[in-house]
């Protein structure tokens, strides 16, 4: 496997790219905006640059990752010679299931086709392909680079060559494969959702702040940051469309995403990428949004 494709050249993409790159594939990162492309690799390059002045990389290993990496605006020619498609697109079931249609149609005919998502079922995906034993989720973690766990997700008719595959190619650029089967939420997020969720509901009733609850959960639980900053990190709609996926595909109320959650995604307030979430990061300080409680009830 030498030539790599990756659909949607965000966050998520980008990092997709900049490890793959990085490990001597060939990659070409298509996205429909030029912009986003232009931006895409500024930010692979800077975040190669971090990597060289922490001593992590050296000068060559840069430039060799970036010349691995070229780009495109049409699907059809990302994917044409492809060994794998990885799509990385935003987490929108009818987005996805449109690019899944196009990459089908697109690649050659022993190429995979993984999917970068973090809740939607792989086998409802697959099942719009003729290919449906080629297709499988491989869920990076943010960010890509630094995150060692990949969940490789088998669809319901995900044969055994292409999970042994996906989990040594995971392997080859330096992740920790687990292999987890489909449902929804898959483990990452049938678990991390919920808690978020959860803290949301107790900012909502008013059982403590911001602060508070992130404060509890760190020094309490050893989480590295609190359970609201995360889905700041995160992105609140992102948590808003995993929260509905799990409560549409187990039918259960304890799935339910707090009132607080869709008030504020609603708003736009969606957390880091758009300046303000249950902090405000317009300054440097990172300044909680006291109001979001008062505001939403």
């Amino acid at each position: 496997m030498k030539e790599i494709t990756v659909i949607g050249a965000g966050t998520m993409g980008n990092g997709i790219a900049h490890v793959f790159a990085m490990n001597g594939y060939r990659v070409n990162l298509c996205d429909i905006s030029p912009e986003s492309l232009d931006r895409a690799l500024k930010t692979i390059e800077a975040n190669l640059e971090r990597m060289v002045k922490k001593g992590s990389l050296d000068a060559e290993g840069k430039q060799n990752t970036l010349d691995n990496i070229s780009t495109s605006t049409s699907i059809e020619e990302a994917c044409a010679k492809a060994d794998l498609v990885v799509e990385a697109a935003t987490e929108n079931i009818d987005l996805k299931l449109k690019i899944f249609k196009q990459v089908d149609d697109a690649a050659p005919a022993g190429c995979i086709l993984a999917t970068n998502t973090s809740s939607i079922s792989i086998t409802r995906i697959a099942a719009v392909t003729k290919r449906p034993d080629m297709v499988i989720g491989m869920h990076f973690m943010n960010p890509v680079p630094v995150m060692k766990l990949v969940e490789v997700i088998r669809g319901y008719a995900t044969s055994d060559a292409v999970t042994a595959t996906i989990m040594e190619l995971s392997k080859a650029i330096g992740k920790i494969a687990v292999e987890v089967n489909d449902y929804p939420g898959f483990v990452a997020n049938r678990i991390l959702m919920p808690m978020i969720n959860e803290a949301i509901y107790t900012l909502y009733e008013g059982v403590a702040g911001v602060a508070e609850i992130d404060e509890v959960m760190k020094l309490g639980m050893a989480h590295p940051m609190g359970p609201l900053t995360l889905a700041d990190f995160i992105g609140l709609d992102v948590c808003l469309s995993i929260m509905r996926v799990l409560f549409e595909g187990f039918g259960n109320p304890k799935y339910a995403p707090c009132p607080l959650l869709v008030n504020m995604v609603t708003a736009g307030k969606m957390g880091r990428k758009s300046g303000e979430g249950f902090y405000d990061y317009s300054s440097k300080e990172n300044i909680i949004v006291a109001s979001a409680f008062k505001q939403s009830r």
